[in-house]
């Protein structure tokens, strides 16, 4: 049986998390928005329970939180939703980084093209925003940071905590993808200079389709976002559309299952990881990134071309060579593009990714499918 090694990419739903879904589905099944019968008050409840449990790991308040279809919306929603305040105060200079995920890079450069002027901060080799770049370029008319937490192909994690002190006495708000860390490797999200943070249900083992943007409050002001299509005024008018009661609920129980566990899969992963780089280093292998989350791996060996080795490797491990999202384009990896690496690292690059559940990795077929290629 394959071995599944791409967290990555999603995570497998937790069986409690199903069967909450499948209960919310078919037997307490009422629209949150039906105040007038049981079956809506009930759903409701189970709406403002998943609000409470998503607030609770990063110490939000639970009226901060926005549920979304997942990670892309809530980008969209945060990048975009400023736009009609940047626009009235005269603020349009927007801060990203080159190894963002599309799903912020690409509401960020229909911005550009509708006048905002943007700044794309270098990386360095290791892949971490360079702050001092960041630093270099805020400007009065700064209005978003948007810097991720975890890259989702090499697993860098970045320095929010700096970029957090480098916006302590500036106005712009922060914006984080926090789709490969939100519980399970949640560190660092809790900083109150964070304004908005978005997050995936199905890298968390919660159900595809669910997400959720927290917006935190300076004190007690919101940050000024308007919403990008309408109908409904669900969700304080944020993200209209009936709420997908059964998806909130399993989010938020996942996100508490998560929160339990992380210490615990933490430690697993590690191991994991670890081992597996033990056995790769036979080849020669070259870590891509530094400082990364021990969730994800993503190696180089020379002479070894990444397309031919997962090739090789099916029916043996499941493993991809980079963002899911954009796998089909097969175009170079714009994160390791950006952190100078040539083409040959570049093409032979492989991600692995670990989960709380993987379970004997089958080191020696892997090694042995590996030499076959040199």
């Amino acid at each position: 049986m394959t071995v599944y090694l791409d967290y990555s990419a999603t995570t497998p739903v937790l069986p409690e998390v199903a069967d909450l879904v499948y209960k919310l589905m078919t037997e307490e099944y009422g629209n949150a928005g039906s105040r007038t019968h049981e079956y809506g008050v009930s759903a409701k409840r189970a709406v403002e329970i998943a609000r409470a449990q998503v607030a609770a790991l990063v110490n939000a308040d639970k009226n901060e939180i926005i549920f979304t279809s997942g990670a892309t919306e809530s980008n969209n929603i945060a990048i975009l939703g400023l736009r009609e305040f940047a626009e009235k105060i005269g603020k349009k200079h927007i801060i990203t980084s080159k190894i963002e995920h599309k799903a912020v890079l690409e509401p960020i450069a229909y911005l550009e093209r509708l006048g905002f002027s943007v700044t794309y901060l270098n990386v360095t080799p290791e892949g971490k925003v360079d702050t001092e770049h960041l630093k270099a370029s805020l400007r009065d008319d700064t209005i978003l940071v948007s810097i991720m937490h975890v890259n989702n192909e090499t697993g860098t994690i970045q320095p929010l905590n700096k970029v957090c002190q480098l916006l302590a006495g500036h106005e712009a708000y922060l914006h984080v993808d926090a789709a490969q860390s939100y519980g399970k490797f949640p560190f660092g999200l809790e900083d109150p200079r964070i304004d908005l943070i978005s997050v995936s249900g199905h890298k968390l083992y919660a159900p595809k389709g669910i997400g959720a943007l927290i917006t935190r409050r300076r004190g007690f002001i919101k940050p000024p976002l308007s919403p990008i299509y309408f109908g409904g005024g669900q969700e304080k008018g944020l993200r209209p559309g009936t709420l997908a009661t059964p998806l909130i609920a399993g989010l938020g129980l996942a996100c508490e299952l998560v929160s339990e566990n992380k210490d615990k899969w933490i430690k697993h992963v590690s191991a994991l990881k670890e081992n597996f780089i033990i056995a790769i280093n036979e080849f020669g292998a070259q870590i891509n990134g530094s400082d990364t989350t021990p969730y994800i791996l993503n190696f180089s060996i020379p002479g070894v071309n990444s397309e031919a080795a997962i090739v090789k490797l099916k029916g043996v491990i499941a493993i991809s060579n980079g963002s899911a999202c954009t796998s089909s384009s097969y175009t170079p990896s714009h994160v390791l593009v950006s952190m100078g690496y040539d083409t040959a690292r570049i093409q032979s690059a492989i991600r692995v990714s670990f989960g709380g559940y993987t379970q004997d990795i089958p080191y020696d077929e892997i090694t042995n499918k590996f030499r076959s290629l040199l």
